[in-house]
């Protein structure tokens, strides 16, 4: 599975934005979704996720600012970001897997598949 992140840039404290991320050629029905960022100088880390059975996850972070959804295509996982804050900077992977039990869902290692990342910059 190759997954295409996109949406990112530059944005003002307060601003949204809304990433995406494709799946080339295929649902991605079935799959669990995450969404992960890595600061600078910063290990990566869980921001969302969807469980294979529709089931979501956030980290304490971003809860109630972001949020993780899917298109009824099932091609395409987006996070919409609400209320950036400067500490929100990071460069955004979207990653996937087949197997990926609930459970798991904020663990990084335990996806198969990840997309390049797009930059999310938030100036105060």
């Amino acid at each position: 599975v190759q997954l295409q992140a996109s949406g990112g840039g530059l944005v003002q404290s307060g601003g949204s934005l809304r990433l995406s991320c494709a799946a080339s050629g295929r649902s991605l029905n079935g799959y669990a979704l995450g969404w992960f960022r890595q600061a600078a100088g910063k290990e990566r880390e869980f921001v969302a996720g969807l469980t294979r059975s529709g089931g979501s996850a956030s980290a304490s972070s971003v809860k109630g600012r972001f949020t993780i959804s899917r298109d009824t295509a099932k091609t395409t996982v987006y996070l919409q970001m609400n209320d950036l804050k400067p500490e929100d900077t990071a460069v955004y992977y979207c990653a996937a897997d087949r197997h990926l039990i609930a459970s798991s869902i904020r663990t990084q290692s335990q996806y198969d598949y990840w997309g390049q990342g797009t930059q999310v910059t938030v100036s105060s």
